[in-house]
């Protein structure tokens, strides 16, 4: 079985995958089902100096795996957190020999209020989030907090920023590390049938999460990664191994997990990195350390990009399954697929758009060299 420890910001972590906050860490009972359930380390809801008044409903499922939410920083008051609810995190995370992070916000004086109160609970990491943040808050808000405490210190970077790698740059010389990134907004959903939003904000307007925020959570990743050397937290759509896999290569270190445990529950932390874990298994490697760094290694730099057509799809004749799929995709005409036969590509016809090697769930379809497919054949 592959190696999934990891060291980060000085403390080992069973797994790479932790919390992202949000109601699945709402409350320390929450956070001890987060340790039974496998997760690698512990991570609690953001606090702020009071308790968020959320508006309700606050979450409404849009689509498999994702959500939409005006969820906010947790309806505690600070003082529930600092009397009950980081103790019983606390308990946990020593039961379980994992660390704890505790996640602030918003304003530099928020941060200096909460900082120091938070360390002197034994909490082993701060999170801060920069959502609420102007651009020129960045640099003062960080420092308060690096100013006001002695334990590692970790930015939450939001993608309504755009060059998250500029924020980055900004928040370096405070800071311990990042998280990429935070849900995105504002989004709209509507109840046809009844002219309704579907959540309780003032006009519908909710943020998203899952699957479909993951390409944008990874490019952020990306973009941070190619600037910073400090370890990241990639959060966004993470619900399967694979997700992991891809975090890692585009430069995390840990990933964090809440729609997912919200819509799946607690044990998706450790089925997730068991899942990881037999990825690696199946191609070779035995450390998740090995594929850290994968895609920046190669791609930091960018790439060459190709404007002609130099590669078209083969298939895989003793694999195709006759689905048709492939030909209902291509709009250049240039993939003949009869019912229950075998797919037929015409090499001339093709724009390598790579649509129909996206949809072909068996894998019978693979790029190679234009001049290697011959014309009308599958071979």
């Amino acid at each position: 079985m592959a190696q999934m420890a990891v060291k980060v910001f000085g403390h080992r972590f069973r797994n790479p995958v932790i919390p992202a906050a949000g109601p699945n860490v709402g409350t320390g009972d929450q956070i001890a089902r987060a340790a039974r359930g496998g997760a690698g380390g512990l991570l609690a809801k953001t606090i702020s100096v009071r308790a968020a008044e959320v508006p309700r409903p606050d979450m409404y499922r849009y689509s498999s795996g994702a959500l939409l939410n005006t969820e906010l920083w947790s309806e505690l008051a600070p003082e529930d957190w600092f009397e009950r609810e980081y103790a019983i995190a606390s308990a946990a995370a020593r039961e379980h020999g994992l660390p704890l992070i505790a996640s602030l916000g918003y304003s530099a004086d928020d941060l200096r209020a909460l900082g120091p109160k938070v360390q002197a609970k034994g909490i082993d990491l701060i999170e801060f989030s920069i959502h609420y943040l102007d651009p020129r808050q960045l640099a003062d808000t960080a420092r308060a907090l690096r100013e006001s405490v002695s334990i590692p210190i970790i930015a939450k970077l939001s993608p309504h920023y755009g060059d998250l790698g500029e924020a980055a740059r900004i928040l370096d010389p405070y800071v311990d590390g990042f998280a990429c990134i935070n849900s995105f907004g504002p989004t709209l959903a509507i109840d046809l049938e009844r002219a309704e939003p579907v959540l309780g904000s003032k006009f519908g307007y909710g943020w998203i999460s899952g699957p479909p925020l993951k390409p944008l959570a990874v490019r952020s990743v990306f973009e941070v990664a190619r600037v910073s050397d400090k370890p990241i937290i990639g959060v966004g759509g993470i619900s399967r191994g694979e997700d992991l896999i891809e975090f890692f290569m585009a430069g995390a270190s840990l990933v964090g997990v809440c729609t997912a445990a919200l819509l799946k529950g607690q044990s998706v932390y450790g089925r997730i990195a068991q899942e990881a874990s037999n990825w690696l298994d199946k191609h070779g490697y035995r450390d998740i350390r090995e594929v850290q760094g994968l895609y920046l290694k190669k791609y930091g730099q960018g790439q060459r990009v190709v404007t002609q057509t130099e590669e078209c799809p083969r298939v895989d004749a003793e694999r195709c399954t006759g689905c048709t799929l492939c030909e209902r995709v291509c709009f250049y005409d240039a993939i003949t697929a009869p019912p229950k036969g075998v797919a037929r590509v015409e090499a001339d016809s093709c724009f390598q758009c790579g649509l129909c090697v996206s949809v072909c769930s068996f894998g019978v379809l693979a790029f190679q060299p234009r001049d290697q497919v011959t014309r009308l054949t599958i071979q």
